[in-house]
């Protein structure tokens, strides 16, 4: 057997006919179509691949991103696409390449590695853990009232990617994008792109339904105000005639406290499985925020002789030697009232600086 190791550029067609063989085996195209950024020539060295001879056994892949949130910019590692051979499992190659991807993410900078799987306790071994916030609703009805007859509404690819990118640049926690990367996803097979446009031609409101064989009947990208993105969900389940479902994050509550004031209940859940990577810059972006909003007594960092992490305000500090714990407590859904040592001023300055708000848009899941 060779590797974890990048495959050769001659390779690649090997590496993508074995996940659509084994991923995708009833779909009628390929899995680079649906991940156009993240399985392609240009993100060839950040593929992980095992070989036994001529042939592929193991496979996983990274993607970076770079997350912008109030706190800051945070540089991501998304992994994903994490599949073996069948007639090489219990060999612990999945754990030998995802180690690899986590070397290199780590010698890429990155803050944190993300992945989506529900096999928990196998990548709680390798420190990942549930952490983040992600909320759902069913809409099993309408929310709004029809658009005007001056509002046109479009279920066609066929957008121009500038003003998507315009739109989704309105959110306060977006991956960096450019206009390439928008045009590329425009292109995933077995999605539905819903635009709504005024009469000046200005997109209003956009909404994204299904990514290839993921996402089926889950919204998992919009944009636009609320009084355009009800309405224009509302025509989705009309058109569609069938109940959908939309993810947001945690720190959407205008949207969230709309969709509950129409009788919609929100379900929580976790962003993804989430590895902590390069602590100090977390840390120093947190100190850095924490100042900025006036808490000047915000303290977090690593002590190295006890192999263990602090957080607090002034002397009233938390320590755990438990990173997961940690990683729950920047993220989430672990708060900083939830935790008995916390006295009720420390509660209310932790809570201006965590969760972090953090969201992976669909677009960028691999």
């Amino acid at each position: 057997m060779e590797g974890p190791r990048a495959p050769k550029e001659s390779e690649l067609s090997d590496v993508i006919e074995f996940l659509d063989r084994y991923l995708r085996p009833q779909c009628e195209w390929s899995i680079r179509d649906e991940y156009p950024n993240s399985l392609c020539i240009s993100n060839q060295s950040n593929i992980r691949v095992i070989m036994d001879g001529p042939k592929v056994i193991s496979h996983a892949v990274v993607k970076y991103l770079i997350i912008k949130t109030k706190v800051g910019l945070f540089r991501v590692a998304a992994i994903g696409s994490v599949l073996t051979h069948p007639d090489y499992r219990s060999q612990g190659l999945s754990q030998k390449i995802l180690k690899d991807c986590l070397q290199l993410a780590e010698s890429q900078g990155c803050d944190f590695s993300i992945l989506w799987t529900d096999l928990y306790e196998f990548y709680r071994r390798m420190d990942f853990e549930l952490a983040g916030s992600e909320v759902s609703f069913l809409i099993d009805r309408e929310l709004a009232a029809p658009f005007d007859t001056q509002i046109k509404v479009l279920n066609s690819p066929q957008v121009q990617p500038e003003a998507l990118l315009k739109l989704y640049g309105a959110h306060t926690v977006t991956s960096m994008r450019n206009v390439n990367d928008i045009r590329q996803f425009l292109k995933i097979p077995d999605s539905r792109i819903y635009t709504a446009w005024n009469k000046d031609n200005q997109l209003l409101a956009y909404a994204v339904e299904g990514k290839g064989a993921d996402l089926q009947g889950y919204i998992h990208e919009w944009g636009g105000g609320l009084k355009d993105l009800l309405p224009l969900l509302s025509h989705i389940y009309r058109e569609q005639g069938r109940a959908l479902t939309m993810i947001v994050p945690g720190h959407s509550t205008n949207l969230i406290k709309n969709m509950r004031d129409r009788g919609l209940s929100p379900i929580f859940g976790h962003l993804g499985m989430i590895r902590l990577m390069n602590t100090e810059n977390v840390f120093t972006k947190l100190r850095r925020y924490a100042h900025s909003i006036g808490i000047n007594d915000f303290v977090i960092g690593e002590d190295l002789e006890s192999h263990s992490y602090y957080l607090g305000a002034g002397n009233n500090i938390l320590r755990t030697k438990k990173i997961t714990h940690l990683t729950q407590l920047l993220f989430g859904p672990l708060r900083a009232s939830h935790i008995d040592a916390f006295q009720l001023e420390t509660v209310r300055k932790l809570e201006q600086v965590l969760p972090i708000p953090m969201w992976i848009w669909g677009w960028d899941s691999v």
